[in-house]
Parts: structure tokens; C-alpha cells; sequence
């Protein structure tokens, strides 16, 4: 029955609702509320909030902001409370081709993860840039630094280590389609990310979204995510899948 939770209701904290940096607006925002609770045989209890923001700091340079907070309980234990920072600074994001700079902080109970966090740089390539769809690939490199709170691993090379830092290189894919006169909505952002030192310490993620829009500013959700780290805490499966129902509330 928990594992049942875990798959329906759980959203995962890197559910995305794909603001497109490279359109003309100068500030969009994006704001997710989502719960869920039942008592009696079975205790449960869930609340995820999560804000999407960019805006235009300083003429051709765009900022955009991914912030969420997810708490879980599940017969009074928490199971889950995550925190997670994503933070893009662009330049001349309407070109074809442009330069970003990434930060991103986290924290992930379940993991055993105390705080992760990543600094880099990369570039962007529109593929696709129309009115109903977009298309972009990005590579970037980053330097990641995550403190655990156990220090015995699945890979026996990291035993003992409370700290483990790498540099990283990250192939990024992501898009957003409007079909049949804008009533359905696809969207998708995946990643690779393999560590530039060890290559037994790599991960990846593929996130595919479905929205109805209900209202201009108010669309229904279906997510399914699919992550996957090579490195974990010993006796921790290395893979998660997650299918995931809820509204986005938006400015524009």
C-alpha cells in the first residue's frame, strides 16, 4: 500500500512546469500547490509546494528561479522533506545559441543527502522555436559538492567518505508542444550527468509531462518522472519512477 502512495501521489521535487526563458515576457510565474491526507486504517500524508519564476534583471539577460518543498508522512513517520533550488542566469536567450550560468541547491531525506550543491556554466541551441513548440539542447559542466548523513555506499570505493565532490559535464533536452489547437500540451526535459572524474558515479533523468488547460491561467497536469543514480546509500535502490496528477497556476 506505501509503495502505492509513493508511485500515485508523491511529486517528485524535480517536476518542472518548463518556463521558456527565450519568450519575450518580462516576468512569468508559475505556482504549484499539491497535497494529500487520509487517516483511519491507513495514515498518510502529503503537502508539496512549488514556485517557477523568471524575469528580466538587466536588458538581454534573463533569471529564472525553480523553488520546491516536499513533506511526506506515511503512518506518522516521515518518510520524505526535500528542498530543492534551481537557479539560471542567461544571456541573450532569444538567440539562437547563448551562454548560461546554473546554480542549484537541495537537500533529500530519503537519500540520506544533508545538502547538495552544483555550480556551472554551459550553452543553449534552439532546435525548434515556434509559437506552439520549442525544442532546446544544452551542455554544460558543473562542480558538485553533497554532504551525506551515512557513509556506507553501494560502491565500496566511496566507504567512509561524508563528503564526496566531482566535477560533472550535463547533456540536457528539453521542449514543450501545443497540439490540437493548444487542448493538449506535451512537455519534456531529460538530462545526462556523468561525473568527469569517476565513471562509476553518473546519473540521468527523464521527465514527460501531459497538461489540459481548464482555464487561461490554470492548467491539469499528468507527470511521469523516471530518475536513476549510479551512487546511493548501501541497500537503496538506485532508481525511482514516479507517475504523478495535479494543477499548474500560472501568470501568463
Amino acid at each position: 500500500m506505501k509503495k502505492f502512495f509513493y508511485c500515485i501521489f508523491f511529486v517528485p521535487f524535480l517536476l518542472s512546469a518548463q518556463i521558456n526563458e527565450s519568450d519575450t515576457l518580462k516576468v512569468k510565474a508559475k505556482l504549484s500547490l499539491t497535497g494529500f491526507w487520509q487517516a483511519g486504517n491507513v495514515e498518510t500524508f502529503i503537502f508539496r509546494a512549488k514556485t517557477d519564476v523568471s524575469f528580466v534583471p538587466i536588458k538581454n539577460w534573463v533569471f529564472k528561479t525553480q523553488n520546491s518543498y516536499v513533506y511526506q508522512a506515511f503512518g506518522g513517520t516521515k518518510a520524505d522533506e526535500d528542498i530543492l533550488s534551481l537557479n539560471f542566469l542567461y544571456l541573450n536567450p532569444e538567440k539562437k545559441l547563448y551562454p548560461l550560468l546554473l546554480g542549484f541547491v537541495s537537500t533529500n531525506f530519503r537519500r540520506e543527502i544533508d545538502v547538495r550543491y552544483l555550480f556551472g556554466a554551459g550553452i543553449t541551441y534552439q532546435l525548434i522555436n515556434t509559437e506552439k513548440s520549442w525544442l532546446k539542447l544544452s551542455l554544460s559542466s558543473e562542480y558538485e559538492h553533497t554532504n551525506f548523513t551515512k557513509t556506507n555506499f553501494n560502491i565500496a570505493d566511496y566507504n567512509g567518505q561524508e563528503s564526496i565532490s566531482t566535477m560533472r559535464g550535463t547533456v540536457w533536452l528539453n521542449g514543450k508542444y501545443h497540439l490540437f489547437k493548444k487542448k493538449i500540451i506535451i512537455t519534456h526535459e531529460s538530462y545526462v550527468q556523468p561525473s568527469l572524474n569517476k565513471q562509476n558515479n553518473y546519473r540521468w533523468q527523464a521527465d514527460v509531462g501531459l497538461e489540459l488547460p481548464v482555464w487561461k491561467y490554470l492548467n491539469f497536469k499528468v507527470n511521469y518522472l523516471h530518475t536513476f543514480e549510479s551512487l546511493v546509500i548501501q541497500n537503496q535502490k538506485q532508481q525511482d519512477k514516479f507517475l504523478t496528477f495535479g494543477f499548474t497556476l500560472k501568470s501568463f
